[in-house]
């Protein structure tokens, strides 16, 4: 039942006009880590710190908030459109629903995460940073969409928390560019830096681990982000018989007056 359940979301996404939010947002990330290299504070620009801005801009402005914002979109699309009491008529649960939806959503945040390596190998073209070779192009479209992946697994409570919620994923998206922001004051101590799941997702990837003052506890981080993602799974768990319950009483029939 959930291969068809995936299967089937696979073929709404076209008609997503929202994805190309993402895609915008993705672009975003890479024009505003330029803007941020015109800056005159000391940095040598090359292009593994340009990849290494690209994605600490993800981290913490741009990609929590893009994950929630289309994920609680896809998501909630069944109750904006007030067809999800058709949909649960067929034996298929608002658990794995959600759980078939929660998969699509993470395959295609990978691909958010190879758009944005595009944009960033273009931006590379475009200003002609020294330092490009295939080797650093490659680890940069590895750590750019593995980190985009990761952040998905550190935001996924937050979407699960705001699905049942018509058009909650706007609460989602400020909770998640909170959660997101964090991550800045996270990455100040690095104990806090590996227990916190969105800059566990750096630690994974060994985010600028050449630097002295970086010390990554990957088993650390790999434990902050199994985590989240077992909290998830029992949110979704604990949520199952809960929309249907609603809908029933949303349904009941108008009992019409006699007479005149």
């Amino acid at each position: 039942m959930l291969h068809i359940v995936i299967k089937t979301e696979c073929y709404k996404l076209k008609r997503y006009n929202i994805l190309w939010a993402g895609v915008a947002l993705m672009l975003l990330s890479v024009l505003l880590t330029l803007f941020t290299s015109i800056a005159n504070d000391g940095s040598v620009w090359d292009f593994a710190y340009l990849t290494e801005q690209v994605i600490k801009n993800n981290m913490t402005m741009i990609f929590p908030m893009c994950i929630t914002l289309i994920a609680g979109y896809i998501i909630s699309r069944e109750q904006t459109q007030d067809t999800l009491k058709n949909i649960l008529t067929v034996p298929v649960s608002f658990k794995w629903l959600l759980t078939g939806k929660l998969i699509v959503c993470g395959g295609l945040f990978i691909i958010f995460g190879l758009i944005c390596s595009f944009f960033t190998i273009v931006a590379e073209f475009l200003i002609g940073f020294p330092g490009f070779g295939v080797p650093l192009a490659i680890k940069a479209v590895v750590q750019i969409t593995a980190v985009n992946f990761l952040l998905y697994l550190a935001v996924l409570p937050i979407i699960v928390l705001t699905s049942q919620l018509t058009s909650g994923f706007l609460v989602g998206v400020i909770l998640a560019f909170v959660y997101g922001y964090g991550g800045l004051f996270a990455a100040r101590n690095m104990t806090l830096a590996n227990l916190y799941p969105i800059t566990a997702s750096l630690g994974i990837v060994d985010y600028r681990s050449y630097d002295e003052a970086v010390h990554w506890n990957i088993l650390m981080c790999i434990c902050s982000l199994i985590l989240v993602v077992g909290i998830s799974v029992m949110l979704i768990f604990g949520i199952k018989g809960q929309e249907l319950k609603q809908i029933n009483k949303k349904s009941k029939k108008v009992v019409i007056k006699k007479g005149w």
